[in-house]
């Protein structure tokens, strides 16, 4: 063989062998998720977590007991829910700043710590009490830098260092055997009249009550965050306090091109009817929606960010370096955000992520096979009569122009031109390359459509679920496969 063809040869063999290795590289496992990968962790909670006897009065102790073992229930249940999961890459980053933050700060930080990563698109992490501390997915795919994500992590386990949420347990249950309370109610429940009303009344004076020290709560763990990372080397990143306003407005975000263009590379037609709400009534007006240009950026944040920016803009050094966030760590986190989200069977919120990230020119095939998912789905669901439930309507005070028309899309789409989609959509090119958990999965939806009864749908699930007991699709699989 000539040089040249040589050369030639060893370049197809490793863009090939790349390509298949990417292709291959799941994001997790089906056991990694919570109700497997946990189950340990979920006994010791239970043990772990015993109610200490803080109060002499019986009724309070009582109480605060019972939000005690709330707070337990809650966890177990959400991973027993698969709330939670573990991805090794995911987890390494975030271990390793809760490690650098824990080591330099041990005199004020108990030890073992117990980190999750919450499979939530909110962009937020939470300290539970207790040692023990989440962290949001959609905060990963959110950061831009390691600092940003120091910052959270500071302010959490400060929460866990100055006791919040147990305090906040105590108040609670204070509160809820408080003479005061007992007054109020007993006057709501002697009232003839707008008894209702009197009650939000009694709850609202609690809730403002509750709110105020939380507000005091989000400056003292600010504060102290200043500390641990000052300790741990790690240079305070203030600007994000203003980033984090535009976080949860993702779905404000507008599309950089008309709805239309992003269906015509897999040669499907939108028609404009289609984009219009053809009902009468409220839902038929016009309706002015934000200019959300450049959100994601912006500085237009509400007080509380605004002051916390200010409050903590003087700890951070104008020389500064950042450490950007690996790709592969935001890559990981948004295509897990993006599978959560169709397996909660959000498909209209999952489709407009798929079409932020091509905005962003993400070319991942991974998308593609989510968008036919998305239109498989939605094409089931319409099967099943519950296209309604499928598309999940969200309100227009809280989306963008274009999120309303592929919403009100999804909704009009006469079934005829839905088939059509979804038959166009098993023909697409990008097939050809998909891995084969992925064409498995491709299949299983299909003989999802095709079924008749509830037993050849349990038959198709349990198929897939034996061929391909590792993969991550088990978990869209496993509610048929009970049935």
């Amino acid at each position: 063989m000539s040089p040249s063809k040589l050369l030639l040869a060893t370049t197809a063999w490793l863009l090939t062998h790349t390509v298949i290795s990417a292709q291959n590289n799941s994001l997790y496992s089906y056991q990694d998720l919570s109700h497997i990968r946990y189950e340990r962790q979920k006994d010791s909670l239970k043990k772990a977590w015993v109610c200490p006897a803080v109060y002499k009065e019986k009724e309070t102790q009582k109480q605060y007991k019972e939000i005690w073992n709330g707070r337990t229930d809650f966890v177990v249940n959400a991973i027993e829910e698969d709330g939670y999961v573990y991805e090794p890459e995911l987890y390494g980053y975030v271990s390793g700043v809760v490690d650098q933050l824990v080591k330099s700060n041990s005199q004020l930080i108990q030890q073992p710590l117990l980190l999750m990563i919450d499979r939530s698109s909110s962009v937020n992490a939470y300290a539970i009490g207790s040692r023990t501390l989440a962290v949001n997915v959609g905060l990963l795919a959110f950061i831009k830098t390691r600092e940003e994500l120091a910052l959270v992590l500071a302010h959490e386990l400060a929460h866990n260092i100055l006791l919040h949420p147990e305090n906040g347990m105590k108040k609670r249950a204070e509160w809820l055997t408080s003479d005061e309370y007992k007054k109020s109610l007993d006057a709501v429940l002697d009232s003839k009249y707008e008894r209702l009303t009197r009650l939000k009344k009694v709850f609202q004076g609690y809730s403002f009550d509750r709110s105020k020290h939380q507000r005091y709560h989000e400056g003292d763990a600010d504060s102290l965050a200043i500390v641990l990372l000052k300790n741990s080397h790690i240079p305070v990143d203030a600007s994000f306090f203003m980033r984090l306003d535009s976080a949860d407005l993702q779905y404000r975000q507008p599309l950089k091109q008309p709805l239309k263009d992003y269906f015509a590379p897999y040669r499907l037609q939108l028609e404009d009817a289609w984009m219009v709400k053809r009902s009468k009534g409220l839902s038929a007006k016009n309706y002015n929606f934000v200019t959300t240009t450049g959100l994601e950026d912006s500085l237009k944040t509400h007080p509380d960010c605004e002051e916390r920016y200010n409050k903590n803009k003087a700890y951070q050094d104008a020389s500064a370096r950042f450490t950007p966030v690996p790709v592969s760590i935001q890559d990981k986190a948004m295509k897990m955000m993006v599978w959560n989200i169709y397996c909660n069977g959000n498909l209209t919120a999952c489709m407009y992520r798929i079409l932020l990230q091509k905005d962003k020119g993400n070319k991942d095939p991974w998308y593609d096979f989510m968008f036919n998912n998305v239109v498989s789905g939605l094409f089931f669901a319409d099967k099943k009569l519950s296209r309604f439930n499928a598309i999940r309507v969200t309100p227009k005070e809280y989306i963008s122009k274009n999120y309303y028309e592929l919403q009100t899309m999804f909704e009009q789409m006469p079934r005829e031109k839905l088939e059509a989609y979804y038959k166009s959509m098993q023909l697409a090119a990008f097939w050809s390359g998909m891995p084969a958990p992925e064409q498995a999965f491709k299949s299983f939806i299909g003989n999802l459509i095709t079924a008749g009864e509830n037993s050849e749908e349990q038959k198709a699930a349990k198929a897939f679920t034996t061929a391909h007991a590792n993969s991550l699709y088990c978990e869209y699989a496993m509610p048929f496969a009970k049935k």
